[in-house]
Protein backbone atom coordinates (compact mmCIF):
# COMPACT_ATOMS: atom_id res chain seq x y z
CA UNK A 1 0.00 0.00 0.00
CA UNK A 2 1.49 3.35 -0.85
CA UNK A 3 1.92 6.38 1.75
CA UNK A 4 -1.96 7.89 -0.25
CA UNK A 5 -4.09 4.79 0.98
CA UNK A 6 -1.74 4.65 4.59
CA UNK A 7 -1.54 8.39 5.42
CA UNK A 8 -3.09 10.68 2.95
CA UNK A 9 -6.46 9.84 2.26
CA UNK A 10 -7.40 8.70 5.99
CA UNK A 11 -5.97 12.03 7.28
CA UNK A 12 -8.00 14.39 4.74
CA UNK A 13 -11.30 12.14 5.17
CA UNK A 14 -10.61 12.95 9.23
CA UNK A 15 -9.47 16.95 8.73
CA UNK A 16 -13.17 17.12 6.19
CA UNK A 17 -15.30 15.26 9.27
CA UNK A 18 -14.08 17.40 12.20
CA UNK A 19 -13.31 20.54 10.16
CA UNK A 20 -16.13 22.32 12.26
CA UNK A 21 -15.92 21.16 15.66
CA UNK A 22 -13.30 23.82 16.20
CA UNK A 23 -14.78 26.33 14.56
CA UNK A 24 -17.98 25.61 16.26
CA UNK A 25 -16.10 25.82 19.68
CA UNK A 26 -14.78 29.09 18.64
CA UNK A 27 -18.07 30.15 17.74
CA UNK A 28 -19.46 30.09 21.11
CA UNK A 29 -16.35 31.30 22.79
CA UNK A 30 -17.11 34.51 21.25
CA UNK A 31 -20.73 34.62 20.76
CA UNK A 32 -21.39 33.40 24.49
CA UNK A 33 -24.57 34.75 24.96
CA UNK A 34 -26.28 33.44 22.09
CA UNK A 35 -24.98 30.25 22.70
CA UNK A 36 -25.69 29.71 26.44
CA UNK A 37 -29.16 31.36 25.46
CA UNK A 38 -29.83 28.07 22.96
CA UNK A 39 -28.38 25.96 25.90
CA UNK A 40 -31.02 27.10 27.76
CA UNK A 41 -33.58 26.48 25.27
CA UNK A 42 -34.13 22.59 26.05
CA UNK A 43 -35.59 21.07 29.11
CA UNK A 44 -32.27 20.15 30.09
CA UNK A 45 -31.09 21.72 33.34
CA UNK A 46 -27.77 23.60 33.63
CA UNK A 47 -26.65 25.34 30.60
CA UNK A 48 -23.34 26.78 31.30
CA UNK A 49 -22.00 23.76 32.27
CA UNK A 50 -23.85 21.86 28.96
CA UNK A 51 -22.11 24.62 27.15
CA UNK A 52 -18.65 24.39 28.46
CA UNK A 53 -18.70 20.29 28.09
CA UNK A 54 -19.97 20.86 24.51
CA UNK A 55 -17.48 23.62 23.42
CA UNK A 56 -14.46 20.44 25.21
CA UNK A 57 -15.91 17.70 23.05
CA UNK A 58 -15.93 20.27 20.22
CA UNK A 59 -12.15 21.05 20.64
CA UNK A 60 -10.35 17.56 22.32
CA UNK A 61 -12.78 15.30 20.43
CA UNK A 62 -10.98 16.23 16.77
CA UNK A 63 -7.75 16.36 17.91
CA UNK A 64 -7.66 12.93 19.50
CA UNK A 65 -9.32 12.28 15.76
CA UNK A 66 -6.78 13.68 14.06
CA UNK A 67 -3.71 12.14 16.63
CA UNK A 68 -5.37 8.85 16.46
CA UNK A 69 -5.23 8.91 20.19
CA UNK A 70 -8.61 7.23 21.60
CA UNK A 71 -9.98 8.33 18.15
CA UNK A 72 -12.75 5.58 18.27
CA UNK A 73 -13.64 7.07 21.85
CA UNK A 74 -13.97 10.39 20.42
CA UNK A 75 -15.52 9.54 17.18
CA UNK A 76 -18.26 7.69 19.44
CA UNK A 77 -18.80 10.63 21.82
CA UNK A 78 -19.15 12.88 18.67
CA UNK A 79 -22.16 10.97 17.10
CA UNK A 80 -23.75 11.28 20.20
CA UNK A 81 -22.90 14.73 20.72
CA UNK A 82 -24.54 15.14 17.15
CA UNK A 83 -27.82 13.36 17.73
CA UNK A 84 -28.36 14.96 21.59
CA UNK A 85 -28.06 18.33 20.02
CA UNK A 86 -29.99 17.99 16.96
CA UNK A 87 -32.60 16.54 18.83
CA UNK A 88 -32.76 19.07 21.44
CA UNK A 89 -32.00 22.43 20.01
CA UNK A 90 -33.13 21.53 16.03
CA UNK A 91 -36.93 20.74 16.54
CA UNK A 92 -38.03 21.93 13.77
CA UNK A 93 -41.10 19.80 14.18
CA UNK A 94 -41.99 22.92 16.80
CA UNK A 95 -42.31 25.91 14.40
CA UNK A 96 -45.33 26.25 12.45
CA UNK A 97 -43.65 28.15 9.34
CA UNK A 98 -42.64 24.70 8.01
CA UNK A 99 -44.24 25.55 4.30
CA UNK A 100 -44.26 29.33 4.68
CA UNK A 101 -43.00 31.02 1.39
CA UNK A 102 -39.25 33.11 2.58
CA UNK A 103 -37.27 32.55 5.70
CA UNK A 104 -38.74 29.64 8.11
CA UNK A 105 -37.11 28.95 11.16
CA UNK A 106 -38.48 25.92 10.75
CA UNK A 107 -36.46 25.02 7.53
CA UNK A 108 -33.41 26.33 9.09
CA UNK A 109 -33.62 23.65 12.20
CA UNK A 110 -34.82 21.68 9.65
CA UNK A 111 -31.36 21.55 7.53
CA UNK A 112 -29.32 22.08 10.65
CA UNK A 113 -31.13 18.84 12.05
CA UNK A 114 -30.41 17.05 9.06
CA UNK A 115 -27.01 18.09 8.93
CA UNK A 116 -26.10 16.73 12.80
CA UNK A 117 -27.33 13.54 11.69
CA UNK A 118 -24.75 13.70 8.92
CA UNK A 119 -22.08 14.38 10.91
CA UNK A 120 -23.02 11.51 13.05
CA UNK A 121 -23.21 9.22 10.38
CA UNK A 122 -19.63 10.27 9.49
CA UNK A 123 -18.50 9.08 13.09
CA UNK A 124 -20.39 6.45 13.58
CA UNK A 125 -18.50 5.22 10.18
CA UNK A 126 -15.14 6.15 11.94
CA UNK A 127 -16.16 4.53 15.52
CA UNK A 128 -17.28 1.15 13.77
CA UNK A 129 -16.35 1.30 10.00
CA UNK A 130 -14.34 -1.15 8.39
CA UNK A 131 -11.34 -0.38 6.98
CA UNK A 132 -10.60 1.77 3.27
CA UNK A 133 -10.30 0.51 0.09
CA UNK A 134 -7.13 1.57 -1.38
CA UNK A 135 -6.97 4.32 -3.44
CA UNK A 136 -6.80 2.80 -6.74
CA UNK A 137 -8.85 0.35 -6.15
CA UNK A 138 -11.34 3.17 -6.45
CA UNK A 139 -9.88 4.58 -9.01
CA UNK A 140 -9.80 2.24 -11.05
CA UNK A 141 -13.20 0.49 -10.92
CA UNK A 142 -15.37 3.69 -9.49
CA UNK A 143 -18.52 1.92 -10.61
CA UNK A 144 -17.64 -0.98 -8.26
CA UNK A 145 -19.99 -1.15 -4.54
CA UNK A 146 -19.17 -1.81 -1.34
CA UNK A 147 -21.64 -4.84 0.25
CA UNK A 148 -23.80 -2.90 2.65
CA UNK A 149 -23.00 -5.29 5.67
CA UNK A 150 -19.21 -6.07 5.11
CA UNK A 151 -17.29 -7.61 8.12
CA UNK A 152 -15.52 -5.50 10.33
CA UNK A 153 -11.69 -5.42 9.62
CA UNK A 154 -12.46 -6.01 5.48
CA UNK A 155 -12.06 -3.46 3.16
CA UNK A 156 -12.90 -3.82 -0.72
CA UNK A 157 -9.52 -4.71 -2.23
CA UNK A 158 -8.57 -4.74 -6.04
CA UNK A 159 -10.04 -7.33 -7.84
CA UNK A 160 -7.71 -10.46 -8.52
CA UNK A 161 -4.86 -9.98 -10.83
CA UNK A 162 -4.94 -6.35 -10.16
CA UNK A 163 -1.65 -5.29 -8.20
CA UNK A 164 -1.13 -1.96 -6.29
Amino acid sequence: MSWIDLVGLPLLIRIFLVVLFPFSAMDKIFNWEGALKQANSSFLPGGPVLLVLGMSLELLGPACILAGWHDRLAAFLLGLYCVATALLYHNFWAYPDFWTRGDSAARAHFWDFLKNFCVAGGMLLLAFGTQLAPARAVLTHPLSSTPVYTPAGTAPALPPGDTP
